[in-house]
């Protein structure tokens, strides 16, 4: 039951902080795109870039800071944290949805993040990472709540960080669009789905039972 209501709470205060970042690029998008928001990109000031960049990072520093609240073992802080970034990133497009009707569809090309640099995908991409990451973020906190040592093996890391590097080239490799303000180029679905295939590949090594 401890663990049911933190999950409550956690859950709850990401839809919450969903709504506040939805709004706040709500009103970035009514200054910097006030026919709607399209590619290509319009470049954004020095400053703003500064304190988007420093938004991006406190954003981080939130989500991680309730993860470490709610979770007794390093693990379970871990999983929490995955909850809470995994909810507030699908409940951020729904807010989006809510309030601008923005995307019209899920194919639809957002920026994901600015960190190190500008990452570009279709919004289907980070609402399924998202949902991986709250089954892993589930399961972890699962096992180590009946008292399992959740220690994923050596190939658990190596694929996950193989997925990673593949995730985050998809995101980022059309610097023609994130840099210089040029339409984006069609996203490679492929390396995505291969990304994601060995997420859950490490998923399995990790979570099968021995």
């Amino acid at each position: 039951m401890n663990q049911k209501r933190k999950l409550i709470k956690v859950v709850v205060f990401a839809i919450a902080f969903a709504f506040v970042e939805s709004a706040v690029v709500t009103y970035l998008r009514a200054i910097y795109y006030p026919g709607g928001f399209s590619f290509p990109l319009r470049m954004l000031g020095t400053s703003h870039v500064l304190v988007e960049l420093t938004r991006e990072f406190a954003t981080i520093v939130m989500l991680v800071s309730v993860g470490m609240l709610a979770g007794s073992t390093p693990w379970q802080k871990f999983g929490y944290f995955l909850i809470a970034f995994g909810v507030w990133d699908i409940f951020y497009y729904v807010w989006l949805k809510a309030i601008l009707n923005w995307p019209a569809t899920i194919f639809d090309t957002d920026i994901l993040f600015l960190i190190p640099l500008p990452w570009i995908g279709p919004v289907l991409a980070p609402v399924i990472i998202s949902l991986v990451m709250v089954g892993a973020g589930w399961l972890i906190i699962r096992q180590e709540a009946l008292n399992t040592i959740f220690a994923p093996p050596l190939s658990a890391w190596l694929l996950s960080a193989l997925a990673s590097v593949v995730l985050l080239f998809s995101f980022m490799e059309d610097t023609g669009a994130t840099l210089h303000s040029q339409l984006p180029r069609p996203y490679h679905y492929e390396l995505f789905v291969s990304s994601i295939i060995l997420y859950l590949f490490a998923m399995v090594q990790s979570f099968r039972r021995k």
